[in-house]
């Protein structure tokens, strides 16, 4: 299997200088690209590949020397990227979604290149993991806070900010915890609580973005007073980039400690297959992306994945409206949180109940659907 590990780079002022105008030559690349599709569609009825686009690479080095100092299978990647971008747009249009047309890529929209055999060449740790050496760029200073495991695949050097970072893709052999038995269901939330078990844990929901809102409301204001191309509006825009940056890494270190503590206490884990994208635009969109549920349960798949357990997304039609004593059902408004089945006389919170109503769907389920998260 494939993972990902992430390192801080500290590069120094030439080196920056070299990053950026890196980053200049492949976005003007991928704009180009994009150009010529449009442009041999438009005109000529004619669709241009990824391989006709890349034969046209060791050309544009020859003529353009500024490009010399890219490396040949970055330059590629941007092809590659280009052509992703279409296969998307393609795929959505044939399943009849809302299709997007690739777009060009403004000043400051493009933050990432790729080196794709970084194992083989490109990319070289040096000084006992103190230094990396990017072709082009120099040896440049990183913090390698955990080693690299596996064989090194891939590396994308991208930028966050005012910060870079380096994000190196190995094969590694997937490590299954010891064999566990124990299943559990959660129930999603946004206020107060996060997530609810069906054993009844309740895990406060941190609430991120609302915390922090006021000082985002101050530093916006402050943005919006500043003049267009000034070095303070730069500045302030740094600002607001830095408090949604913070919030975004206290949500992720959020998603994965939790993540990680369910997966090692439990063999089975069943939570409800929302509809996210959907509730992103009701009324409850605040609450549902200061939580981050999409983010939440990648995280919680993939660290699934690697250690051997289970993962299963169930119907959440009426989970929260069945008793899971008699199966009883009825309609409550959503201020309701306790309340005594009139059928069995249960008492119940209802996440609580919900919680358990998807473990006793996830307990359904085929045994295939089950085993797809296995690790073989």
């Amino acid at each position: 299997m494939l993972k990902a590990f992430k390192y801080r780079l500290y590069p120094t002022q030439p080196q920056l200088r070299d990053l950026d105008r890196t980053l200049m030559l492949c976005r003007s690349l991928y704009n180009a690209a994009l150009q010529e599709r449009r442009e041999a569609y438009r005109k000529a009825g004619k669709t241009v590949g990824f391989y006709e686009q890349k034969r046209y690479l060791p050309e544009i080095r020859t003529e353009l020397p500024e490009y010399k100092g890219v490396h040949s299978q970055v330059l590629q990647n941007v092809i590659e990227r280009v052509d992703r971008a279409f296969q998307g747009f393609f795929r959505r249009v044939k399943a009849g979604q809302k299709a997007g047309y690739p777009r060009f890529k403004g000043k400051g929209r493009y933050d990432s290149f790729t080196f794709p055999q970084a194992g083989t060449t490109g990319v070289k740790l040096q000084g006992g993991g103190k230094r990396v050496l990017l072709y082009g760029i120099g040896s440049v200073k990183v913090k390698l806070h955990r080693p690299l495991e596996g064989r090194l695949k891939t590396a994308t050097v991208k930028r966050e900010g005012e910060h870079w970072y380096i994000v190196f893709t190995c094969e590694v052999e997937p490590r299954p915890l010891p064999p566990n038995d124990q299943a559990i269901g959660i129930d999603l939330g946004t206020n107060p609580h996060f997530l609810v078990t069906s054993e009844g844990e309740r895990v406060e929901a941190p609430r991120y973005f609302q915390k922090a809102q006021a000082k985002l409301a101050a530093a916006q204001r402050s943005l919006a007073r500043k003049k267009r191309g000034s070095n303070r509006r730069k500045q302030a825009r740094k600002r607001v980039a830095k408090l949604h940056r913070k919030i975004a890494n206290q949500r992720r270190d959020f998603h994965h400690k939790l993540a990680r503590k369910l997966v090692n206490h439990y063999g089975t884990i069943a939570h409800e297959d929302l509809n996210i994208l959907g509730l992103a635009r009701s009324r409850t969109a605040k609450g549902v992306l200061d939580a981050g549920w999409a983010q939440f349960l990648a995280i919680l798949a993939y660290k699934a994945e690697e250690a051997g357990r289970r993962v299963i997304g169930v119907d959440p039609k009426h989970t929260s409206q069945d008793c899971p004593v008699c199966g009883h059902r009825e309609k409550r408004p959503l201020w309701v949180r306790e309340y005594t089945c009139p059928q069995c006389g249960t008492l119940l919170h209802r996440d609580v109940a919900a919680a358990r109503n998807i473990l006793a769907r996830a307990r359904t389920e085929p045994a295939g659907t089950w085993a797809a998260w296995a690790v073989p």
